[in-house]
């Protein structure tokens, strides 16, 4: 009779990302915490599974269920016992620490697209050294997840009022070099008030060419009925946002044009009320107000800081369209900072990269994050009433 050849818990959890992708996150969890959990056993008996040995110091005592909540839902782990019942794995004895720093090592490798090299070495951390991946295995399982992630990047949109866009840089490897990649971010407020992460790119740079192909690809993917688009002031933003979005008005981050303002005040003792004037205008009820208030700052600074009086004559304004919303929409539109606070968290994430071996792998990663941030905020309650 053949002997049946039991299939290493490894390859079970590649099995279980292959069959169900990222729905088979959590058995793939499951599989390593407990396989981690047998080794670390093991070195504590000083033993391997029936082995006779004169330095063991206990016995193995089956298994107990545990059940724990995660990020990934409720778990079951198979939790060794030892006789004396001195054990028990550090793994679930760390709770959450643990648990994402697991998820930390599986997202680094089947997300980041890290060397083969890499990989191995993670995998020998979680469940010892006997471990062997090939090249091979790598491959399908990014190309898996890569697949997923396009459809989700290439989804259709639908009728969307409210778009802000930002972008970050990322290292990459291009050609052999080291360059910065922008990385392209839009973020939406849909007609029921939620909000969505509508698309990502990974661009050579902010050049118009890059960011008029990223805003046709939305444009392309069924996004409609915009009323305002929010970003900072970028040359090849606003020559692409013009060709693609002509007649939607622009609101310009007022947060990142308080902070300009500091560049042309030359005297450290003029910034505070500078600063105070900007929050004021910022802050009127309506935008006649609010001209009123800088023609006033605008008349006082053309004495004391007349550079500033320029520039602000021609650039706060571009921070007024917000005006034109009603009153409960201002305060989440007017600055693009809930965008900053994803770019926030896509730095934490990406650092642990420092140096993406291609454009790919960077936008597999961020790809990831933000989908998984448009999962939560779909589910979320409304960010905005609409029928204000």
């Amino acid at each position: 009779m053949a002997q049946r050849v039991q299939e290493h818990p490894l390859q079970q959890a590649f099995e279980a990302l292959l069959d169900n992708g990222l729905d088979g996150a959590g058995e793939a969890l499951r599989i390593l915490v407990n396989e981690a959990s047998k080794i670390e056993r093991s070195q504590y008996l000083n033993a391997a599974p029936y082995e006779r040995s004169s330095e063991r110091v206990d016995h193995a005592n089956g298994y107990k269920p545990k059940t724990v909540m995660t990020r990934l839902g409720n778990l079951t782990f198979d939790v060794p016992q030892v006789r004396s019942g001195g054990f028990y794995p550090s793994a679930l004895e760390k709770g959450s620490r643990s648990e994402q720093a697991l998820n930390l090592a599986l997202a680094e490798m089947y997300v980041q697209g890290v060397s083969t090299r890499k990989v191995c070495d993670i995998l020998v951390k979680l469940v010892g050294p006997q471990v062997a991946i090939s090249s091979t295995q790598v491959s399908r399982i990014a190309a898996r997840l890569d697949e997923g992630l396009a459809a989700w990047r290439e989804r259709p949109l639908d009728e969307t009022p409210y778009v802000l866009l930002d972008a970050r840089y990322e290292r990459v490897r291009e050609a052999g070099r080291i360059v910065d990649c922008a990385v392209l971010v839009a973020v939406g407020i849909t007609a029921s008030g939620h909000r969505r992460v509508l698309g990502v790119s990974v661009a050579l740079s902010e050049a118009e060419v890059h960011w008029r192909a990223f805003l046709q690809s939305l444009a392309a993917r069924g996004l409609k009925g915009l009323k305002l688009i929010v970003s900072d002031d970028h040359a090849g933003l606003k020559a692409a946002r013009r060709a693609v979005w002509p007649s939607v008005p622009w609101q310009r981050c007022q947060f990142h044009l308080q902070q300009n303002a500091g560049a042309y005040v030359s005297r450290m003792e003029q910034r505070k009320s500078v600063a105070s004037r900007i929050r004021a205008i910022f802050g009127a009820p309506d935008k006649l107000e609010a001209q009123r208030l800088l023609d006033q700052a605008l008349e006082h600074w053309r004495g004391e800081a007349p550079k500033l009086a320029a520039w602000a004559e021609d650039n706060l304004p571009e921070g007024f369209a917000v005006f034109d919303l009603p009153e409960g929409h201002r305060r989440r539109l007017r600055t693009t900072n809930g965008l900053e606070r994803i770019n926030r968290e896509i730095k934490r994430r990406t650092r642990v990269a420092s140096i993406f071996p291609n454009t790919a792998s960077c936008l597999r990663l961020v790809s990831a994050l933000l989908a998984e941030q448009d999962e939560q905020w779909l589910t979320a309650k409304v960010y905005l009433t609409m029928n204000n």
